[in-house]
């Protein structure tokens, strides 16, 4: 994201900002889109998977957190696997992140055609695209004001399914029996599929260079956001359970909204739908601008066409990134099915933590001090081989073309 058209920013972010701008990247479409094709992978094991990935999302926060406070800089685990590991895997992690959260924006624009108008969705979801593309080219930065009020209609929305899904007579607590009916490889691709819906707390690592006293302040608010998140996530995914079961859950096009329906309150689907497109809008709003933005970093160090690295002198963004990543996620958005989409973005995302993960374990020889990142690594490992095998064959397959085009420009150029 570009800082330099805000500079009241400059250091002026708190705890309570950065746990905020935290929320708002994680507690968006995630929880909306990630529930039903989780429930379908683990059956009662949902939970556990939960738990899981929670438990991994913990070790790469920490990790990104201390990376973040010794480089506060934009670029997040792209800076920090080059500094730490070398150009290679700092080009690896980088690639991974911008094929991962394009896949990642396929699937919010999904979700959005999915709550608003299910028979059509991926025609709106193009038309999504579309939009904010254009929304982003005018040079508009998602500011932390509406990441605010974006936070704070989907967590009232989210309250209201709890509620009404907890207090109606449709609720059964036998529906909560944590077994793993699917087998631990079920729970292990719940957890990678989850993973999904918990992937933005390094949103607020790439801030470092806007937060006070950045050694401070990040690790604090990292843990916070994520808790929150958390507590959120375990509250809806019980009620969800308790109204749907795992196999109505799995079944679901649109769970939350389902799960109201069937706890008696039809009235209150279409403000689901509603709170389902905000958050999944402003989710693609702020993924559109960190992919392009992370694709004219590594433009600018060649790593991908410099001409991708040009900035509009007018809008003062990163126009071609923007229109080139507009159109790769509108093509995804008309032809892949969600759960696919899901499945490929986890893939993505975990490679690039894992990256992470390893550049924190050189942070410190200290045994005690590489603990989080041991098991962070190994979590990120078994989650990402655990998802379905079409994301894992398809995301290492692009993650293999990624390594490809480094060994052929290296080779170019020692020439």
């Amino acid at each position: 994201m570009s800082h330099s058209s805000d500079p009241q920013l400059r250091r002026t972010l708190g705890v309570g900002d950065a746990v905020v701008i935290g929320l708002g990247s994680m507690v968006g479409a995630g929880i909306f889109a990630a529930l039903a094709p989780a429930a379908h992978a683990a059956g009662s094991g949902l939970l556990l998977g939960l738990a899981l990935a929670a438990g991994v999302a913990y070790c790469n926060a920490m990790s990104s957190a201390r990376l973040a406070a010794r480089y506060p800089a934009s670029g997040g685990t792209y800076v920090y696997g080059r500094e730490r590991l070398g150009d290679f895997w700092g080009y690896l992690a980088g690639w991974a992140f911008i094929v991962g959260k394009t896949a990642s924006c396929a699937a919010m624009a999904l979700t959005v055609g999915a709550y608003v108008w299910p028979e059509q969705a991926h025609a709106v979801a193009v038309a999504a695209v579309v939009l904010l593309t254009a929304v982003n080219y005018g040079g508009v930065q998602k500011s932390a004001w509406l990441t605010r009020v974006i936070v704070a209609v989907v967590l009232a929305v989210l309250a209201s399914v709890v509620v009404v899904g907890l207090t109606s007579g449709e609720a059964r607590a036998g529906r909560l029996d944590i077994g793993v009916s699917e087998g631990v490889g079920g729970v292990l691709q719940a957890g990678g599929l989850l993973f999904f819906a918990f992937a933005g707390y390094a949103r607020i690592a790439t801030l470092g260079e806007e937060v006070r006293d950045p050694a401070r302040t990040i690790p604090r608010a990292i843990p916070t956001a994520l808790g929150i998140a958390l507590v959120v996530y375990a509250a809806v995914a019980v009620a969800v359970l308790s109204v749907l079961g795992s196999q109505g859950l799995g079944d679901a096009t649109a769970p939350l909204a389902d799960a109201v329906r069937a706890a008696g309150v039809p009235g209150l689907a279409p403000v689901v739908r509603v709170g389902a497109a905000v958050a999944a809008l402003g989710s693609l709003l702020a993924l559109i601008l960190g992919v392009s933005r992370t694709t004219l970093a590594m433009a600018r160090d060649r790593h991908l066409p410099g001409a991708l690295a040009a900035v509009h002198p007018r809008f003062h963004v990163p126009h071609r990134a923007e229109l080139v990543v507009g159109a790769v996620v509108a093509v995804l958005a008309a032809t892949v099915d969600v759960r696919g989409a899901i499945g490929f973005s986890s893939f993505g995302v975990l490679a690039y933590y894992a990256v992470a993960n390893a550049s924190a374990w050189t942070l410190d020889a200290r045994p005690a001090a590489r603990v989080l990142p041991a098991a962070g690594l190994a979590g990120c490992l078994v989650l990402a081989f655990s998802l379905p095998w079409v994301s894992v064959v398809v995301g290492a397959g692009v993650l293999m073309v990624g390594v490809a085009a480094y060994g052929a420009r290296k080779l170019g150029g020692s020439r």
